[in-house]
């Protein structure tokens, strides 16, 4: 069964006997993290969309492990052009790993680089990633929006990601909606208390929550499904 662990704001790994893998690697500037890039070490990057807390640290540690990173084509080929292996997605499209299933899902949100986010790197993506059997939704950087109730009914997942933090991504009231329509078996709020601009309350989302098992965890945290 996978192991997942949270490094902070956005990033997770996600991890078995035999593969690991990163997504959205925000982790040298990431004031949460537990963890130095250095010390992450992985067959994967996967990355959401293109804005520095969710790009992070994906080219030094592509450079440095040879990784391969998952992308929407024009971040993935943006990321090319540093000198990572690169495998290009897009919205809507699937693809079988050899660790298992990576579905490209819509987000409501922004993708660009820089420091004003000027360079284009394609839409903002979700991810639905499969490994032994177990689904994991990342939705990325998101508002709310009613094709997660599709995602639900397409899907049977087993632990969802949500954003919480306001201002960027859903607020509380967003996400809990967000857990209706998706209906997983197990949440974890994160996006949140980064920086003051995005300060939430994580009990008060999990007190909210009555179909789903709410866990919070704290960054260097790991759960196993």
């Amino acid at each position: 069964m996978p192991d997942i662990q949270f490094l902070g704001h956005s990033c997770i790994t996600i991890e078995n006997s035999t593969h690991k893998l990163i997504i959205d690697p925000f982790i040298t500037e990431n004031p949460q993290a537990t963890i130095t890039a250095d010390k992450i070490d992985v067959q994967y990057i996967l990355i959401t969309h293109g804005h520095g807390d969710h790009v992070g640290d994906a080219v030094s540690i592509g450079k440095r492990t040879g990784a391969t990173v998952i992308a929407n084509f024009e971040l993935a080929n943006l990321c090319a052009k540093e000198g990572l292996v690169i495998h290009p997605m897009h919205i809507g499209g699937a693809h079988d790993f050899d660790f298992g299933r990576v579905k490209l899902t819509i987000a409501h949100h922004g993708g660009g680089f820089g420091e004003d986010a000027s360079r284009y790197t394609g839409p903002a993506t979700g991810m639905l990633v499969t490994m032994d059997g177990k689904t994991i939704y990342h939705p990325g950087d998101t508002g709310l929006f009613y094709d997660m109730k599709l995602i639900g009914e397409l899907n049977d997942i087993d632990l969802a990601f949500l954003p919480i933090g306001d201002n960027f991504t859903m607020g509380i009231d967003d996400a809990v909606k967000a857990v209706e329509f998706l209906q997983p078996k197990k949440v974890v709020p994160f996006h949140y208390n980064t920086w003051p601009i995005i300060e939430s309350e994580p009990d008060e989302f999990a007190n909210r929550i009555t179909d789903a098992e709410v866990i919070v965890l704290k960054p260097g945290d790991t759960l196993t499904l």
